[in-house]
């Protein structure tokens, strides 16, 4: 029997803007490639030029009309999360799309950053909440949609608050949960800044399930020469349609996320099938670690302190 493809319907977007970080692959170029193809112009922020061409390429091949761009992106570089965000305030234009999508994900030893964070919360958070910072003038000039892509990962384990880039004991999948974590935390807290400083910004989170993307795939600038067996037997379950998901699937919580009329901020967008790992998009419950607004100032304090990138104090929200 054929497997039956989740799909969901995407409003017009002409005229609109919208900027995807790690558009060049896996989710990522889907997303870019549906948000084209409904007519916004796409933005896509990458670390390598040459597989940004590619999915350009792909992308136009797709979808003939679509307009689509790339930037230079390295968000483990705060210098490199600058650059851009010098560059598209320079282009002064209003963003009314932001899927911050990039990830990295188990290196199998530590690495850093160019300013020394642990890779994963480096890249994953630090170089994403700068980001935001960067391009808010935009953001609100677009009243946007930001969506922030986690995982079922922040449903595990915990921010190591005393070590935070795991310089006494690494532990690669806790240090992508505590990515994950912070991130999630980011995201609902961004809404909740936004509503209590009429910044204009509706900011929501999501998650792909689980999907044969190219994260446990061989990543040698990782230190990982070869596939994992996780990404082998994810491909398998996704051939067989159980549990797993695939690529196309799993970019539809974030595009239900960043472009529904029901879709509403401070809320967590997912596959809803067995276990939440594949299925059509929708609604769920936030995760627990997810849960508390202390953590997530926390979690906002020490970002704006380790990037150095500070939202304008006049927008801040009474506390």
């Amino acid at each position: 029997m054929a497997r039956t493809r989740p799909e969901i319907t995407v409003p017009d977007l002409a005229g609109k803007l919208a900027v995807v970080t790690g558009a060049s692959d896996g989710v990522g170029v889907g997303l870019a490639a549906r948000l084209a193809a409904a007519g916004a112009e796409v933005v896509m922020p990458v670390r390598n030029r040459r597989k940004g061409e590619a999915a350009v390429a792909r992308i136009k091949q797709q979808h003939p009309n679509a307009v689509v761009s790339l930037r230079d992106l390295d968000l483990s570089s705060l210098d490199s999360v600058a650059a851009l965000g010098d560059r598209l305030r320079g282009e002064d234009r209003p963003i009314h799309i932001l899927v911050n999508n990039a990830g990295v994900m188990t290196p199998p030893t530590r690495q850093v950053t160019a300013d020394g964070f642990e890779l994963q919360f480096g890249s994953n958070h630090l170089g994403h909440f700068a980001l935001v910072a960067n391009l808010l003038p935009l953001l609100r000039a677009g009243r946007a949609r930001v969506t922030s892509q986690i995982s079922v990962a922040a449903n595990e384990n915990a921010i190591n608050w005393d070590d935070l880039h795991w310089e006494r004991s690494y532990h690669a999948r806790r240090a992508y949960s505590q990515s994950k974590i912070a991130f999630g935390l980011f995201g609902l807290e961004l809404d909740r800044r936004s509503q209590a400083g009429g910044w204009g910004i509706t900011s929501n989170i999501s998650h792909p399930g689980i999907a044969p993307t190219n994260l446990l795939a061989a990543r040698p600038e990782l230190g990982r020469a070869k596939d994992t067996a996780g990404v082998r037997l994810i491909r398998l379950f996704s051939r067989s349609g159980i549990l797993a998901g695939t690529v196309e699937s799993a970019a539809l919580p974030a595009l239900l996320a960043a472009t529904s009329p029901t879709a509403r901020g401070a809320r967590f967008y997912g596959p809803s099938g067995l276990g939440n790992l594949s299925g059509p998009p929708a609604e769920q419950t936030v995760y627990s670690r997810l849960r508390s607004t202390d953590e997530a100032d926390r979690v906002w304090r020490i970002s704006e302190e380790l990037t150095g990138t500070t939202f304008p104090a006049e927008l801040s929200p009474n506390r």
